[in-house]
């Protein structure tokens, strides 16, 4: 019988130099998006997904990120008094209650699978999932709930995909595809950032992860990889070595990569323009930018 999947890990310790100077003092998952942090849209996907216990592996500077899901009384009671009771809910809910959320440091650099590997002792025997909140992705349904639902069939392990350009592949870990049967992918191997040229495929692995505990265990095992990091993708890896089963999942949706600033700023009017009070003057100020510039050439 296959278990609930009510963990997961979020690796946040990246000190986000591809957005300074503004990361100097600034966690980048507390950038905002619109008008809240990257990292609330991860919070927000997990929770819609049956999450109950969130795991941030952090470092040092990263401490605005943990204030940010504390209660703020002063600010509760101050929009309580004036009456903003939309406000208030929309404050308390970016709350977590005490026991849901747990920090632990990462206090070297080693690579994404060393970021989560740090979690081991708080996952247990337990599947868990792994968010990386620089992917973000809009979804009338959110991705990872989509994968958890296909879980509850697979078992086994299971990452999100999708086709990339040939050409990028090298920047991703790829799917060395066995079958597709709709959007589930069977998967026969993994290769982390392959040579230009020798990716099996253009399936990229993207920042959602469902996995079974004996990754964690993989982990130990495995000697360092692309970039010299212990990485992810080699411990998943591992488990089609033992014969065990392991799934890509072509999720419905749009990724945005807010790990770069084109990413972020294309996520940014992507959500902006689905929301009602800013659409019409956004497009009135894109329309007129489109008009200017084709007036100039």
């Amino acid at each position: 019988m296959k278990r609930r999947v009510t963990k997961a890990i979020f690796p946040v310790a990246g000190m986000g130099t591809r957005f300074l100077p503004a990361t100097k003092s600034v966690p980048k998952e507390i950038m905002t998006l619109v008008d809240r942090p990257l990292i609330q849209y991860a919070i927000d996907e997990a929770r819609a997904a049956g999450i109950e216990d969130f795991i941030f592996v952090t470092s040092r500077g990263k401490s605005a990120l943990e204030d940010y899901f504390d209660h703020a009384p002063d600010l509760e009671n101050a929009l309580r008094k004036s009456g903003k009771t939309e406000l208030l809910q929309t404050l308390r809910d970016t709350n977590m209650d005490s026991g849901a959320i747990a920090y632990i440091r990462q206090h070297k650099a080693l690579g994404l699978g060393h970021a989560v590997s740090c979690a081991s002792k708080l996952i247990g025997d337990e599947p868990f999932a792994v968010i990386l909140p620089d992917d973000l992705v809009a979804a009338e349904k959110p991705c990872l709930q989509q994968m958890i639902e296909a879980y509850q069939d697979t078992g086994g392990c299971m990452v999100a995909t999708l086709e990339v350009p040939h050409e990028k592949a090298s920047s991703y870990g790829v799917l060395d595809v066995a079958s597709q049967d709709g959007p589930l992918v069977r998967v026969k191997g993994m290769v982390e950032k392959p040579a230009a040229g020798t990716a099996p495929s253009n399936l990229a692995v993207i920042g959602r992860y469902i996995l079974t505990p004996r990754v964690m265990q993989n982990l130990t095992k495995i000697d360092r990889g692309s970039g010299g990091e212990i990485q992810l993708t080699d411990a998943i890896a591992y488990e089609l070595t033992e014969g065990r089963d392991v799934f890509g999942y072509r999720f419905e949706g749009q990724r945005y990569d807010c790990g770069s600033k084109a990413g972020f700023l294309q996520a940014t009017v992507a959500f902006a323009l689905a929301r009602d009070d800013l659409r019409d003057e956004l497009s009135a100020f894109l329309d007129s930018i489109h008009t200017e510039r084709q007036a100039a050439q």
